[in-house]
């Protein structure tokens, strides 16, 4: 059973007459107290060894918090990144749809406006057409025997009228 220090300081060794002490419980608790003293060596030693084994541990553990910090940090820059690239290029994209809506607009309109020329000048080579053969248009005609009247309608005069850049054909 290891002694305590407390236990150590109140043994009494009981003296003998002219000897001293007796030397057999003398020696006993020397024993004693040597075992004792020799089970906490042992016992701080295993203790030191296994500080020293804590103490790695928690070095290892500040090592890896330290990385998973760097990691976390480096993929929070990362997803910033990403958003960013992503609003960059959603905002390209938009200012291409932008772009492809005013050409197809341009060419609509330059479309309408050949289409409309188109027009005028067909309704041109009709009336020359018209002319050419001496008819008016318009004009009333008789059909064949049975005498009834037809009026041919007669083109509406073209005009052409300017809004905003865009010629229109009024009929």
């Amino acid at each position: 059973m290891p002694l305590t220090p407390v236990e150590i300081r109140h043994v009494e060794l009981k003296r003998a007459w002219l000897r001293g002490y007796r030397r057999g419980p003398v020696d006993g608790l020397l024993e004693e107290i040597a075992d004792s003293f020799e089970e906490v060596w042992r016992e701080r030693a295993d203790l030191s060894d296994r500080l020293e084994e804590l103490d790695a541990e928690a070095a290892k553990h500040r090592e890896l918090e330290a990385l998973l910090r760097s990691t976390l940090v480096s993929a929070e820059r990362a997803a910033q990144d990403m958003k960013e690239q992503a609003r960059r290029e959603s905002d390209l994209i938009v200012q291409e749809a932008h772009a492809e809506s005013r050409r197809v607009t341009r060419e609509a309109a330059a479309e309408k406006r050949r289409l409309e020329e188109d027009i005028v000048t067909i309704r041109s080579h009709l009336r020359a057409a018209f002319e050419l053969l001496g008819e008016e248009p318009g004009a009333d005609r008789k059909q064949g025997d049975e005498g009834a009247e037809t009026a041919v309608k007669r083109p509406t005069p073209v005009e052409e009228v300017s809004e905003g850049g865009i010629r229109k054909v009024a009929g």
